[in-house]
């Protein structure tokens, strides 16, 4: 935990999580945090899916909804950011409570339910691409009182690709009812089709990377069928994973079996898991970013090496503030001298070749 805000997590601890996340926002906004953009070092540095990484560490969706503090967080020394989760209308999300704080396993459950103020804000808050310091991805989903879930999903699409570094198709919240259904085999495959038909037509001449991401809740037959569809629909990546339904053995937070999604060091080894069979059975053809439990430098690299080109962090944010973001990344660059990696890519499914 840095110094500044090891002295006011006392405070930040007894404000309701979801009042704290609001300020933090208008913090953000107001350019009151400090920026800690880390030291450039070139071995942190990748070119994944056509788009320039200057580190790979990048703040998962949930924490900027509505585009807010895009550009601000880059200044925090993201390597890259994914705003959302976008629904095409505006929504309140489910009844508060709604965000919980398990300070004793490092974890938080939410069961926000794709709060947000809809595209049209979202794409009025998006900085220019000229002004944005890093990729910034628009993470879509659909409305909670939707009857066409592909419809919704298609105008995500049309609205945010010529905008948008890259999209991602969430189909693994468990806060909005029957949207995991969506990773069913056929589901998922009609929806792709669609989203694709859409991506194409909204930016021809410069297509979006497009990525689903998936649940850690996954049997091992959805896994198989979700890596068989990545590939035959020619997907640009998979983002492993989303928040679990699972209650993980030893649990001390007091707010454990709240309904939601359970982020976190709990979340590491089951996220990391799914990331690395994704690898081994797509054969490493596809892009992968891992997300789950990210706090260190030495879990970063651990999901590197089942498969990850990028990982993502979140729930870090909330117990040790943004400079952790800098000293993940400076742990990482150690770790990769340490075992004679010039590059992150080079790292990436190490585990799987040794």
């Amino acid at each position: 935990m840095s110094g500044l805000y090891s002295l006011l997590w006392p405070f930040i601890n007894r404000i309701d999580p979801e009042t704290a996340h609001g300020l933090a926002i208008a913090a953000l906004k107001r350019g009151l945090v400090p920026g800690c953009r880390p030291a450039h070092d070139p071995r942190l540095q990748q070119r994944v899916c056509g788009l320039d990484f200057a580190n790979p560490v990048g703040l998962a969706a949930g924490f900027d909804k509505n585009a807010e503090v895009a550009g601000a967080m880059l200044g925090q020394g993201f390597g890259f950011i994914e705003v959302g989760t976008v629904t095409p209308k505006p929504q309140p999300g489910n009844p508060k409570p709604r965000l919980f704080r398990l300070a004793r396993d490092r974890a938080v459950i939410n069961r926000l339910g794709f709060n947000g103020g809809g595209m049209e804000v979202v794409l009025a808050n998006l900085p220019p691409r000229s002004k944005r310091a890093g990729p910034v991805g628009v993470n879509l989903g659909k409305n909670k009182t939707s009857d066409d879930a592909v419809a919704d999903y298609v105008a995500g699409v049309r609205a945010f690709a010529g905008v948008a570094d890259y999209l991602v198709v969430n189909v693994s919240s468990p806060n909005t009812p029957g949207l995991r259904a969506l990773q069913n085999k056929d589901l998922l495959i009609q929806l792709l089709d669609a989203v694709l038909v859409a991506r194409g037509k909204a930016a021809p001449e410069n297509p979006p990377p497009l990525l689903l991401k998936v649940a850690p809740d996954l049997t091992e037959d959805d896994i198989q069928d979700i890596a068989a569809v990545a590939l035959e629909k020619k997907l640009d990546g998979l983002i492993a994973t989303n928040t679990t339904i699972d209650r993980p053995a030893g649990l001390q937070g007091h707010h454990r079996d709240e309904v939601g999604g359970l982020s976190g060091a709990p979340l590491f080894a089951p996220s990391t898991k799914v990331l690395s069979d994704f690898y081994a059975l797509t054969e490493g053809r596809i892009t992968l970013i891992g997300v789950g439990g990210v706090s260190s430098g030495a879990e970063a690299y651990a999901k590197i090496r089942a498969g990850a080109s990028l990982v993502q962090c979140y729930t870090a944010l909330v117990y040790e503030g943004p400079g952790v973001i800098r000293r993940i990344n400076r742990e990482l660059a150690g770790l990769l001298a340490r075992d004679g990696f010039a590059n992150v890519a080079g790292a990436v499914g190490a585990d799987h070749k040794s």
